[in-house]
Protein backbone atom coordinates (compact mmCIF):
# COMPACT_ATOMS: atom_id res chain seq x y z
CA UNK A 1 0.00 0.00 0.00
CA UNK A 2 2.80 2.43 0.87
CA UNK A 3 4.16 2.33 -2.70
CA UNK A 4 0.87 3.80 -3.98
CA UNK A 5 0.91 6.75 -1.59
CA UNK A 6 2.56 9.95 -2.71
CA UNK A 7 4.42 12.34 -0.41
CA UNK A 8 2.78 14.97 1.81
CA UNK A 9 3.48 17.91 -0.51
CA UNK A 10 1.96 20.47 1.89
CA UNK A 11 3.02 20.57 5.54
CA UNK A 12 0.90 22.81 7.77
CA UNK A 13 2.68 23.63 11.01
CA UNK A 14 0.07 24.86 13.49
CA UNK A 15 2.55 26.42 15.86
CA UNK A 16 0.12 27.51 18.57
CA UNK A 17 -3.56 27.79 19.42
CA UNK A 18 -2.89 31.05 21.24
CA UNK A 19 -4.46 33.97 19.39
CA UNK A 20 -5.35 37.58 20.17
CA UNK A 21 -8.46 37.35 17.96
CA UNK A 22 -11.76 35.71 18.90
CA UNK A 23 -13.25 34.95 15.47
CA UNK A 24 -16.68 33.34 15.41
CA UNK A 25 -15.70 31.13 12.43
CA UNK A 26 -12.32 29.89 13.70
CA UNK A 27 -11.40 26.35 12.63
CA UNK A 28 -9.28 25.67 15.72
CA UNK A 29 -10.85 22.95 17.89
CA UNK A 30 -13.52 24.09 20.30
CA UNK A 31 -11.51 22.61 23.19
CA UNK A 32 -8.28 24.43 22.22
CA UNK A 33 -7.90 25.97 25.71
CA UNK A 34 -7.34 22.51 27.15
CA UNK A 35 -4.50 21.83 24.69
CA UNK A 36 -1.70 23.94 26.14
CA UNK A 37 1.29 21.64 25.55
CA UNK A 38 3.14 23.12 22.55
CA UNK A 39 6.02 21.53 20.70
CA UNK A 40 9.40 23.07 21.40
CA UNK A 41 11.71 24.55 18.80
CA UNK A 42 13.82 21.42 18.31
CA UNK A 43 10.71 19.30 17.80
CA UNK A 44 9.51 21.62 15.04
CA UNK A 45 12.92 21.65 13.37
CA UNK A 46 12.95 17.85 13.39
CA UNK A 47 9.45 17.75 11.86
CA UNK A 48 10.57 20.13 9.11
CA UNK A 49 13.59 17.98 8.30
CA UNK A 50 11.61 14.74 8.26
CA UNK A 51 8.86 16.28 6.15
CA UNK A 52 11.34 17.56 3.59
CA UNK A 53 13.07 14.18 3.43
CA UNK A 54 9.67 12.68 2.64
CA UNK A 55 9.06 15.13 -0.21
CA UNK A 56 7.12 18.04 1.32
CA UNK A 57 7.72 21.24 -0.64
CA UNK A 58 5.37 23.83 0.91
CA UNK A 59 5.28 24.78 4.56
CA UNK A 60 2.40 26.77 6.00
CA UNK A 61 2.98 28.40 9.39
CA UNK A 62 -0.30 29.00 11.15
CA UNK A 63 -2.15 28.90 14.45
CA UNK A 64 -3.82 30.55 16.35
CA UNK A 65 -1.43 33.37 15.68
CA UNK A 66 2.05 32.06 14.75
CA UNK A 67 3.66 35.43 15.52
CA UNK A 68 3.12 34.66 19.21
CA UNK A 69 5.94 32.11 18.93
CA UNK A 70 9.26 33.74 19.86
CA UNK A 71 11.10 31.13 17.78
CA UNK A 72 9.18 31.81 14.55
CA UNK A 73 12.26 33.26 12.84
CA UNK A 74 14.30 30.17 13.76
CA UNK A 75 11.61 27.88 12.32
CA UNK A 76 11.34 29.97 9.14
CA UNK A 77 15.11 30.00 8.69
CA UNK A 78 15.32 26.20 8.93
CA UNK A 79 12.41 25.74 6.55
CA UNK A 80 14.12 28.09 4.09
CA UNK A 81 17.43 26.25 4.45
CA UNK A 82 15.70 22.95 3.73
CA UNK A 83 14.14 24.33 0.54
CA UNK A 84 10.50 24.75 1.53
CA UNK A 85 8.34 27.49 0.09
CA UNK A 86 7.17 29.15 3.30
CA UNK A 87 3.81 30.81 3.88
CA UNK A 88 2.91 32.70 7.06
CA UNK A 89 -0.85 32.77 7.73
CA UNK A 90 -1.46 35.64 10.11
CA UNK A 91 -3.96 38.07 11.57
CA UNK A 92 -1.20 40.67 11.37
CA UNK A 93 -1.11 41.16 15.13
CA UNK A 94 2.57 41.26 16.05
CA UNK A 95 3.96 41.86 12.56
CA UNK A 96 5.90 45.02 13.30
CA UNK A 97 8.47 46.49 10.91
CA UNK A 98 11.25 44.97 12.97
CA UNK A 99 9.63 41.51 13.08
CA UNK A 100 8.95 41.65 9.34
CA UNK A 101 12.59 42.52 8.64
CA UNK A 102 13.73 39.57 10.76
CA UNK A 103 11.37 37.18 8.98
CA UNK A 104 12.51 38.51 5.60
CA UNK A 105 16.11 37.92 6.63
CA UNK A 106 15.17 34.37 7.71
CA UNK A 107 13.85 33.67 4.21
CA UNK A 108 10.06 33.88 4.54
CA UNK A 109 8.52 33.68 1.05
CA UNK A 110 4.89 34.61 1.51
CA UNK A 111 2.48 36.25 3.96
CA UNK A 112 -1.28 35.71 3.92
CA UNK A 113 -3.05 38.44 5.85
CA UNK A 114 -6.58 37.91 7.11
CA UNK A 115 -9.26 40.57 7.27
CA UNK A 116 -12.73 40.00 8.66
CA UNK A 117 -14.47 42.73 6.66
CA UNK A 118 -14.00 45.97 4.75
CA UNK A 119 -15.38 48.12 7.56
CA UNK A 120 -13.76 48.82 10.89
CA UNK A 121 -17.01 48.12 12.73
CA UNK A 122 -17.68 44.66 11.32
CA UNK A 123 -14.02 43.63 11.17
CA UNK A 124 -13.59 44.42 14.85
CA UNK A 125 -16.95 42.94 15.83
CA UNK A 126 -16.28 39.58 14.14
CA UNK A 127 -12.81 39.26 15.68
CA UNK A 128 -13.91 40.82 19.00
CA UNK A 129 -10.78 43.01 18.82
CA UNK A 130 -9.84 46.45 17.57
CA UNK A 131 -7.51 45.35 14.77
CA UNK A 132 -8.79 46.95 11.55
CA UNK A 133 -6.35 49.85 11.63
CA UNK A 134 -3.48 47.54 12.53
CA UNK A 135 -4.27 45.23 9.60
CA UNK A 136 -4.07 48.15 7.19
CA UNK A 137 -0.64 49.07 8.55
CA UNK A 138 0.51 45.45 8.28
CA UNK A 139 -0.63 45.36 4.64
CA UNK A 140 1.76 48.26 3.98
CA UNK A 141 4.58 46.44 5.79
CA UNK A 142 3.99 43.36 3.63
CA UNK A 143 4.20 45.45 0.46
CA UNK A 144 7.30 47.28 1.69
CA UNK A 145 9.12 43.96 2.20
CA UNK A 146 8.36 42.78 -1.30
CA UNK A 147 6.20 39.84 -0.30
CA UNK A 148 3.20 38.98 -2.47
CA UNK A 149 0.22 40.86 -1.02
CA UNK A 150 -2.18 38.01 -0.30
CA UNK A 151 -5.42 38.69 1.54
CA UNK A 152 -7.91 36.23 2.94
CA UNK A 153 -11.46 37.10 3.99
CA UNK A 154 -13.76 34.41 5.36
CA UNK A 155 -17.20 35.03 3.85
CA UNK A 156 -20.50 34.43 5.64
CA UNK A 157 -23.91 35.95 6.23
CA UNK A 158 -22.61 38.98 8.11
CA UNK A 159 -20.16 40.22 5.47
CA UNK A 160 -21.18 38.62 2.17
CA UNK A 161 -23.18 41.69 1.14
CA UNK A 162 -19.97 43.72 1.51
CA UNK A 163 -18.15 41.76 -1.21
CA UNK A 164 -17.92 44.81 -3.48
CA UNK A 165 -16.28 46.89 -0.74
CA UNK A 166 -14.04 44.01 0.34
CA UNK A 167 -12.63 43.60 -3.16
CA UNK A 168 -12.29 47.36 -3.52
CA UNK A 169 -10.34 47.51 -0.26
CA UNK A 170 -8.02 44.74 -1.45
CA UNK A 171 -7.39 46.63 -4.69
CA UNK A 172 -6.61 49.85 -2.78
CA UNK A 173 -4.13 47.99 -0.58
CA UNK A 174 -2.38 46.61 -3.67
CA UNK A 175 -3.23 42.95 -3.13
CA UNK A 176 -2.09 40.59 -5.87
CA UNK A 177 -4.32 37.80 -4.55
CA UNK A 178 -7.61 37.84 -2.67
CA UNK A 179 -9.19 34.66 -1.36
CA UNK A 180 -12.90 35.00 -0.62
CA UNK A 181 -13.28 31.84 1.42
CA UNK A 182 -16.87 30.89 2.12
CA UNK A 183 -17.09 29.61 5.67
CA UNK A 184 -16.54 25.91 6.20
CA UNK A 185 -18.80 24.80 9.03
CA UNK A 186 -16.53 23.05 11.51
CA UNK A 187 -15.49 23.85 15.07
CA UNK A 188 -16.49 27.43 16.04
CA UNK A 189 -18.22 28.05 12.71
CA UNK A 190 -20.42 24.99 13.29
CA UNK A 191 -21.42 26.37 16.68
CA UNK A 192 -22.39 29.64 14.97
CA UNK A 193 -23.87 28.17 11.79
CA UNK A 194 -27.34 29.65 12.22
CA UNK A 195 -25.79 33.11 12.41
CA UNK A 196 -23.24 32.64 9.63
CA UNK A 197 -24.91 30.64 6.85
CA UNK A 198 -25.83 32.94 3.93
CA UNK A 199 -28.80 32.53 1.60
CA UNK A 200 -28.76 31.31 -2.01
CA UNK A 201 -29.57 34.83 -3.15
CA UNK A 202 -26.70 36.35 -1.19
CA UNK A 203 -24.28 33.87 -2.73
CA UNK A 204 -25.62 34.49 -6.24
CA UNK A 205 -25.13 38.25 -5.85
CA UNK A 206 -21.66 37.81 -4.34
CA UNK A 207 -20.48 35.62 -7.20
CA UNK A 208 -21.87 38.08 -9.75
CA UNK A 209 -20.04 40.99 -8.07
CA UNK A 210 -16.83 38.94 -7.96
CA UNK A 211 -17.10 38.20 -11.69
CA UNK A 212 -17.59 41.91 -12.42
CA UNK A 213 -14.45 42.74 -10.48
CA UNK A 214 -12.50 40.02 -12.32
CA UNK A 215 -13.30 41.71 -15.62
CA UNK A 216 -12.43 45.13 -14.23
CA UNK A 217 -9.13 44.10 -12.64
CA UNK A 218 -7.82 41.83 -15.35
CA UNK A 219 -4.42 40.45 -14.36
CA UNK A 220 -3.71 43.04 -11.67
CA UNK A 221 -5.32 40.92 -8.92
CA UNK A 222 -6.39 37.29 -8.84
CA UNK A 223 -9.70 36.63 -7.12
CA UNK A 224 -10.50 33.21 -5.66
CA UNK A 225 -14.12 32.65 -4.67
CA UNK A 226 -14.09 29.42 -2.68
CA UNK A 227 -17.45 27.78 -3.34
CA UNK A 228 -19.65 26.97 -0.32
CA UNK A 229 -20.50 23.34 0.40
CA UNK A 230 -24.00 23.68 1.74
CA UNK A 231 -25.57 25.32 -1.31
CA UNK A 232 -24.14 23.26 -4.16
CA UNK A 233 -25.44 19.75 -3.52
CA UNK A 234 -21.98 18.42 -4.36
CA UNK A 235 -19.26 17.16 -2.09
CA UNK A 236 -15.65 18.26 -2.53
CA UNK A 237 -12.47 16.37 -1.83
CA UNK A 238 -11.33 16.96 1.71
CA UNK A 239 -7.90 18.65 1.44
CA UNK A 240 -7.59 17.11 -2.05
CA UNK A 241 -8.12 13.65 -0.59
CA UNK A 242 -7.56 12.26 2.90
CA UNK A 243 -3.87 11.52 3.38
CA UNK A 244 -3.02 12.26 -0.24
CA UNK A 245 -0.92 15.46 -0.04
CA UNK A 246 -1.77 17.42 3.13
CA UNK A 247 -0.20 16.88 6.56
CA UNK A 248 -1.08 19.02 9.58
CA UNK A 249 0.90 19.00 12.80
CA UNK A 250 -1.09 20.47 15.68
CA UNK A 251 0.58 22.58 18.39
CA UNK A 252 0.92 19.58 20.72
CA UNK A 253 2.52 17.47 17.98
CA UNK A 254 -0.53 15.45 16.93
CA UNK A 255 -0.27 14.66 13.22
CA UNK A 256 -3.52 14.97 11.28
CA UNK A 257 -4.66 14.46 7.66
CA UNK A 258 -6.70 17.68 7.97
CA UNK A 259 -6.75 20.43 10.56
CA UNK A 260 -10.08 19.37 12.12
CA UNK A 261 -9.70 15.58 12.01
CA UNK A 262 -8.88 15.30 15.72
CA UNK A 263 -12.63 15.54 16.47
CA UNK A 264 -13.36 12.19 14.82
CA UNK A 265 -14.21 9.36 17.24
CA UNK A 266 -12.62 5.94 17.08
CA UNK A 267 -9.41 7.11 15.43
CA UNK A 268 -5.94 7.27 16.92
CA UNK A 269 -3.68 9.99 15.53
CA UNK A 270 0.05 9.68 16.25
CA UNK A 271 2.28 12.35 17.74
CA UNK A 272 5.54 13.53 16.16
CA UNK A 273 7.20 13.34 19.58
CA UNK A 274 6.89 9.56 19.43
CA UNK A 275 6.78 8.69 15.71
CA UNK A 276 8.65 9.77 12.62
CA UNK A 277 6.81 11.69 9.93
CA UNK A 278 7.46 8.78 7.54
CA UNK A 279 5.84 6.22 9.85
CA UNK A 280 2.93 8.57 10.50
CA UNK A 281 2.30 9.22 6.82
CA UNK A 282 2.56 5.67 5.53
CA UNK A 283 1.68 3.37 8.42
CA UNK A 284 -0.63 5.04 10.94
CA UNK A 285 -4.27 4.03 11.24
CA UNK A 286 -5.34 7.68 11.37
CA UNK A 287 -3.90 8.46 7.94
CA UNK A 288 -4.93 5.18 6.31
CA UNK A 289 -8.53 4.89 7.56
CA UNK A 290 -10.15 7.05 4.88
CA UNK A 291 -7.56 6.92 2.10
CA UNK A 292 -8.86 5.98 -1.32
CA UNK A 293 -12.33 4.44 -1.66
CA UNK A 294 -12.16 1.06 0.10
CA UNK A 295 -13.74 2.41 3.31
CA UNK A 296 -16.87 3.71 1.59
CA UNK A 297 -20.46 2.78 2.38
CA UNK A 298 -23.39 3.29 0.07
CA UNK A 299 -24.25 5.53 -1.69
CA UNK A 300 -20.57 6.43 -2.10
CA UNK A 301 -19.35 2.89 -2.78
CA UNK A 302 -21.20 2.60 -6.10
CA UNK A 303 -21.31 6.31 -7.03
CA UNK A 304 -19.74 7.32 -10.34
CA UNK A 305 -18.24 10.36 -8.57
CA UNK A 306 -16.45 8.41 -5.84
CA UNK A 307 -13.00 8.92 -7.42
CA UNK A 308 -13.77 12.61 -7.99
CA UNK A 309 -14.93 13.69 -4.54
CA UNK A 310 -13.65 10.70 -2.48
CA UNK A 311 -16.84 10.85 -0.41
CA UNK A 312 -16.36 14.47 0.62
CA UNK A 313 -15.45 15.62 4.11
CA UNK A 314 -15.20 13.13 6.97
CA UNK A 315 -15.51 15.82 9.64
CA UNK A 316 -18.67 17.18 8.03
CA UNK A 317 -20.10 13.66 7.89
CA UNK A 318 -19.42 13.25 11.60
CA UNK A 319 -20.82 16.64 12.63
CA UNK A 320 -24.05 16.30 10.67
CA UNK A 321 -24.63 12.55 10.23
CA UNK A 322 -22.75 11.50 13.40
CA UNK A 323 -20.80 8.91 11.40
CA UNK A 324 -17.47 9.84 9.74
CA UNK A 325 -17.82 6.93 7.29
CA UNK A 326 -21.09 8.22 5.81
CA UNK A 327 -21.43 10.21 2.62
CA UNK A 328 -20.79 13.91 3.17
CA UNK A 329 -24.30 15.27 3.89
CA UNK A 330 -23.77 18.25 1.57
CA UNK A 331 -24.06 15.77 -1.32
CA UNK A 332 -27.57 15.51 -2.74
CA UNK A 333 -27.22 11.69 -2.78
CA UNK A 334 -26.54 11.50 0.95
CA UNK A 335 -29.36 10.05 3.09
CA UNK A 336 -28.66 12.95 5.47
CA UNK A 337 -28.81 15.73 2.87
CA UNK A 338 -32.18 16.90 4.24
CA UNK A 339 -30.34 18.15 7.35
CA UNK A 340 -28.21 20.44 5.18
CA UNK A 341 -31.25 21.60 3.23
CA UNK A 342 -33.02 22.42 6.50
CA UNK A 343 -30.08 24.59 7.59
CA UNK A 344 -30.16 26.44 4.26
CA UNK A 345 -33.91 26.94 4.56
CA UNK A 346 -33.48 28.39 8.04
CA UNK A 347 -30.92 30.82 6.63
CA UNK A 348 -33.39 31.89 3.93
CA UNK A 349 -36.07 32.70 6.49
CA UNK A 350 -33.82 34.45 9.03
CA UNK A 351 -33.60 38.26 9.28
CA UNK A 352 -30.95 39.95 7.15
CA UNK A 353 -27.70 41.18 8.66
CA UNK A 354 -26.45 40.14 12.12
CA UNK A 355 -29.48 37.99 12.79
CA UNK A 356 -31.30 37.75 16.07
CA UNK A 357 -31.58 33.99 16.41
CA UNK A 358 -32.28 31.52 19.16
CA UNK A 359 -28.59 30.98 19.91
CA UNK A 360 -26.30 34.03 20.21
CA UNK A 361 -22.86 34.12 18.64
CA UNK A 362 -20.17 32.22 20.52
CA UNK A 363 -16.81 33.94 20.23
CA UNK A 364 -13.62 31.90 20.19
CA UNK A 365 -11.92 32.57 23.49
CA UNK A 366 -10.37 30.47 26.27
CA UNK A 367 -13.31 30.92 28.65
CA UNK A 368 -15.84 29.70 26.07
CA UNK A 369 -13.48 26.89 25.08
CA UNK A 370 -13.22 25.59 28.63
CA UNK A 371 -16.96 25.95 29.22
CA UNK A 372 -17.91 24.09 26.04
CA UNK A 373 -15.34 21.31 26.40
CA UNK A 374 -16.46 20.71 29.99
CA UNK A 375 -19.98 19.79 28.83
CA UNK A 376 -20.81 16.08 28.69
CA UNK A 377 -20.75 14.59 25.20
Amino acid sequence: MAAQIGPPLWLLAELTYRCPLHCVFCYNPVDFARQEDELGTEDWLRVLRQGRELGAVQCGLSGGEPLLRDDLEVIVAEAHRLGYYTNLLTSGVGLTEARAAALKQAGLDHVQLSFQDSTREMNDFLSHTKTFGLKNKVAQIIKANGWPMVMNVVIHRMNIDHIDRIIGMAAELGAEYLELANTQYYSWAFLNRDQLLPTHEQLRRAEAVTDEWRERLGDSMRLFFVAPDYHEGKAKKCVNGWGSMFLTVAPDGTALPCHTAKMLPGLSFPNVREHSVRDIWFDSEGFNRYRGTGWMKEPCASCDQREVDLGGCRCQAYLIAHDPAMADPVCSKSPHHALVQAAVERAASAPAGPAVVEHPLVFRDPANSRRLSAKPA
